[in-house]
């Protein structure tokens, strides 16, 4: 007799109620659908690990100053399309203060969220020159960004950085880039969903392919300063993070306020250009777009402008006090989200004291350390089953293969765990573990 949560019939009546398909195949949207269906019809609660929400209340500076923002009257005009000055002085302040680089505020553009500045810097990248028209992803990564270039028509290629780190980067990424037609590379660090960290190393090595091969390099920077192995959320001290703009001056990073301020309902982000590429003038802009072509000014008002308007002036008031806040030592953004490592070692110890393993257990030089997610697989299950087979038991997640990896597992998030829940997930992990026996 098994120990499920939830019978086999149960959750097929929730996927086809909610038109899930195959559950194998189930996007974090269809995860999130049937989760919510079996809490909502037999009032059980899951173990939410599916969603990269927020976990924490939304930090009170920046809801403040978005409150002072609105009554001095911000809400009765339009934003500038390039964003307020104020967010565009504390972005060039904080970048200089937490990475060590120099972007200028001219060249720091707010954006609703990264999703608008992966989505614009798509466009802007792969117009520029009529032979560069794909986008290279360093997989795992955000399905998000691939259903953009979805709606956009363009061509992405990718691959599974698991078996090509460090020195092994170099001629993999090279495969791709010879071939002349790469306009971009994109990769989040510390990585969604796998949580590696791509180390200084090779960031010099994708930062000097991009110069040799003249590529944009996206770098989503949404979980900043969050490697908790290191505390590097000390303004104007070492250790920084590891960043590629050390490297290259063909960048865009990507900084949003949704993690590191738990701020993700107000949908505000920045994208931070190098001032080399934003003065950059690509005449195939210039033609498409009736404008000067000069890189910054068009992903501004050519592109940017027309897809969001530009973003809510009382939460660019908000970004920038939060920014220039933690410049001042005021907020410790790093120790504030520090607890998402503690849930993530305790999550994590839970599952493989049942049979799991860590599914991407290593960068280069260390082992991987604990964050916002994490990485499991079970015996010899798919991505598929094991993601299916974890709803029986009230747990639900997201399968690694939505996210670009070879790897077998799921991605589990410790956004949403609560102290009430472990002995919740030991009890059903054990369940699991005496269900699904391994050889």
């Amino acid at each position: 007799m098994k120990h499920q949560i939830f019978s086999t019939e149960l959750v097929e009546e929730a996927a086809r109620k909610m038109k899930v398909a195959n559950l194998q195949e189930a996007t974090i949207g269809d995860v999130l659908l049937v989760a919510s269906y079996l809490e909502n019809e037999t009032g059980i609660p899951f173990i939410r690990m599916d969603q990269g929400s927020p976990g924490l209340p939304a930090n009170h500076i920046g809801v403040e100053a978005e409150k002072a923002a609105l009554d001095r009257g911000v809400g009765a005009t339009y934003p500038a399309a390039a964003g307020v000055q104020e967010l565009k002085e504390a972005a060039s302040r904080f970048v200089k203060a937490f990475i060590n680089t120099d972007i200028s505020p001219r060249a720091c553009i707010p954006t609703t969220g990264s999703v608008a500045s992966s989505f614009a810097s798509f466009i802007a990248c792969t117009q520029r020159d009529p032979q560069k028209d794909t986008v290279l992803f360093i997989d795992p990564g955000f399905p998000i960004q691939k259903s953009q270039l979805r709606i956009l028509g363009v061509k992405w290629e990718q691959f599974d950085i698991y078996a090509h780190r460090g020195e092994g980067l170099r001629q993999k990424l090279e495969s791709y880039l010879e071939k002349g037609n790469i306009a971009a590379i994109i990769y989040s660090n510390p990585n969604n969903p796998a949580w590696i960290c791509l180390e200084e190393s090779e960031l010099q090595v994708i930062g000097e392919l991009a110069t040799q091969y003249d590529v944009v390099v996206l770098e989503d920077l949404a979980y900043f300063c969050m490697d908790f192995r290191r505390n590097m959320g000390r303004p104007y001290e070492p250790p920084y993070p590891p960043t590629v703009s050390r490297y290259t001056d063909n960048y865009i990073i990507m900084l949003s306020a949704s993690k590191i301020f738990s701020y993700a309902g107000q949908r505000i982000a920045l994208a931070c250009i190098s001032d080399r590429l934003f003065d950059r003038q690509f005449p195939a802009l210039a033609e498409r777009y009736a404008d000067s072509g000069i890189f910054g000014p068009t992903f501004i008002a050519s592109i940017l402008y027309m897809i969001t308007s530009g973003c809510t002036a009382s939460t660019q008031y908000g970004y920038a006090e939060m920014l220039n806040r933690s410049v001042d030592g005021t907020i410790d953004f790093a120790a504030d989200v520090s607890v998402y490592a503690e849930r993530a070692a305790k999550m994590k110890k839970i599952f493989t004291d049942n049979g799991f393993h860590i599914v991407y257990d290593r960068d280069v030089t260390q082992p991987v350390g604990d964050g916002f997610f994490f990485t499991i697989g079970y015996g010899h299950m798919t991505s598929g089953e094991l993601m299916r087979e974890l709803l029986y038991y009230g747990v639900s997640s997201i399968s690694l293969s939505t996210t670009g990896s070879e790897q077998q597992g799921v991605r589990g998030c410790t956004s949403r765990m609560r102290d009430d829940l472990y002995p919740v997930l030991q009890e059903r992990m054990e369940k699991f573990h005496l269900d699904h026996p391994l050889s």
